[in-house]
């Protein structure tokens, strides 16, 4: 039984005991019990509401940003960031980085880090919302910088495409290409010479 209708039922067991309450005790009092009770209940109806709209992450309409502070930054292509009062984890778009006990994952993250941490960043979603682990997938923006691309230009992050999502697929190969020739960032670990840019 989810929370919403938890509180609608006991706010119904509630409003009918205020009913028996007002026909036991005199006319003078009822009104004054009646009104106090009505405001208790009403009170504890909108805590749990405000607590059940908590409960998942708020997923943006399409084409509305959300803007929200960094909470933590879990490693090169992942953070979480407080939207709406809800601690939300966020994979990036178009990009992939070292996973943890890979070459390059603490350099990445620390990339990461040094662009997004303690700022407040903006997000923009593509076609696909969410991943299969309840990330929300999202191009990440400080200012009017994207990240995804800085991680990418500077060679931290590898190009991925993650269909249907493909906005800035073609700009981030070249990228890549351009990071990858200069040797920059994890290109020259090889970490990502698997010869894939999809998953």
């Amino acid at each position: 039984m989810t929370i919403r209708i938890w509180t609608w039922l006991m706010a119904a067991v509630l409003l009918a005991g205020c009913s028996a309450l007002a026909a036991e005790v005199s006319r003078d009092m009822a009104p004054q019990i009646s009104t106090e009770v009505a405001i208790q209940v009403g009170t504890a109806v909108a805590e749990l509401s405000a607590a059940d709209s908590q409960a998942e992450p708020a997923v943006a309409a399409p084409g509305e940003d959300e803007v929200g502070p960094v909470t933590r930054v879990v490693d090169g292509d992942t953070i979480d960031v407080m939207l709406n009062g809800v601690n939300t984890r966020i994979r990036y778009l178009q990009m992939n980085t070292p996973e943890r006990d890979h070459p390059c994952f603490d350099e990445s993250g620390q990339a990461n880090a040094d662009l997004v941490e303690g700022k407040t960043v903006r997000l923009v979603a593509d076609k696909e919302l969410v991943d299969p682990f309840d990330r929300l997938l999202r191009f990440v923006y400080v200012d009017d910088v994207l990240v995804n691309r800085v991680l990418v230009e500077q060679g931290w992050a590898e190009v991925v495409l993650y269909p249907p999502n493909d906005l800035h697929y073609d700009e981030f190969v070249q990228l890549e290409k351009q990071a990858a020739a200069a040797g920059l960032g994890c290109h020259p670990t090889g970490i990502f010479d698997d010869g894939s840019t999809t998953r």
